[in-house]
């Protein structure tokens, strides 16, 4: 098992690079959640049958999500509680871009961590914002420019609609949308049903979950929620 992989805010410019981030917009309001827990579960990596749980087949909004196969993924990118080195509040979630990891900050000292990929739109901002929407099985609406740039993507566009929700869906079963002083940043973080683009770099997308996490995610994250984005 790989450790954790640690980092300073100190060493955060704190420099917002606000970017257009072409490939997972979209614009449906979601819920909220509580305030996370304080835990008693010790930290530490998950055994193969909670594993095994965490990572089997899913229903959830009618669709049946498939396993995943992870015992082909570096177990790093595993879920698992951590101790807490972000320094931040309880209920922040914090991406850890270089390292390919999501936080959501726990009270007493841990976190709950998740691997992740970053797509081409995940490098284009940084900085705190608020997680201001958040929406169950989403639409996939492709922005303009990158339908322009990828003319088979027309049925998909804003003006059509976008993509029905569902397994093929590229946000997956969740998505959570980042505002920064009140505006709308055009960073996501989303299902995807590609689990072996976690803990890489990839084409497209903002910040990509697998989709047993992402639910995961989606439960613990609480409503408003400060997230803070390190490059």
């Amino acid at each position: 098992m790989t450790t954790d992989h640690s980092f300073s805010r100190r060493g955060f410019l704190g420099v917002l690079a606000a970017g257009t981030l072409a490939g997972c917009s979209t614009t449906m309001p979601g819920g909220s959640a509580p305030m996370p827990a304080r835990i008693t579960r010790p930290i530490g990596p998950p055994s193969d049958a909670e594993l095994q749980v965490m990572y089997g087949p899913v229903e959830d909004g009618g669709y049946l999500i498939p396993a995943i196969p992870y015992q082909q993924i570096d177990p790093q990118f595993y879920r698992q509680r951590v101790a807490d080195r972000t320094g931040e509040a309880p209920g922040t979630v914090v991406v850890d871009t270089p390292s390919r990891l999501l936080y959501v900050i726990e009270p007493g000292g841990t976190a709950m961590r998740y691997g992740v990929g970053i797509g081409r739109d995940g490098f284009a901002w940084q900085g705190d914002g608020i997680i201001h929407w958040r929406q169950a099985w989403p639409r996939w609406k492709p922005p303009n420019e990158m339908v322009a740039r990828q003319p088979s993507l027309a049925k998909y566009s804003i003006a059509n609609g976008g993509m029905e929700p569902g397994l093929k869906n590229p946000l997956g079963a969740r998505a959570l949308y980042i505002f920064q002083n009140g505006e709308d940043t055009l960073y996501r973080l989303h299902g995807n049903p590609e689990w072996k683009s976690i803990g890489k770099a990839v084409s497209s997308g903002c910040v990509r979950l697998m989709n047993q996490d992402v639910i995961d995610l989606y439960q613990r994250v609480p409503a408003k929620a400060k997230i803070v984005v390190y490059q």
